[in-house]
């Protein structure tokens, strides 16, 4: 369920959020190389980390540094 929904989050970052983010910008420009379908799972990979790293250090998600 936890994957169904990190997926639903990557496509949703990449193609209907108008708001910028270094993990969209970051996203957009791998789908362009290797394909959207894998962007798509690596933006969602990467998404995990970072929300990871949220949980475990208490903080709020950074628009401007989002995957720093």
């Amino acid at each position: 369920m936890v994957r169904k929904h990190l997926y639903e989050a990557a496509t949703t970052l990449l193609t209907r959020n108008l708001r910028s983010s270094h993990l969209k910008t970051w996203g957009l420009k791998l789908a362009k190389v290797s394909g959207f379908k894998k962007a798509r799972i690596a933006v969602a990979r990467k998404l995990a980390v970072i929300l990871h790293t949220m949980w475990k250090t208490n903080t709020s998600f950074r628009w401007d540094q989002s995957a720093a």
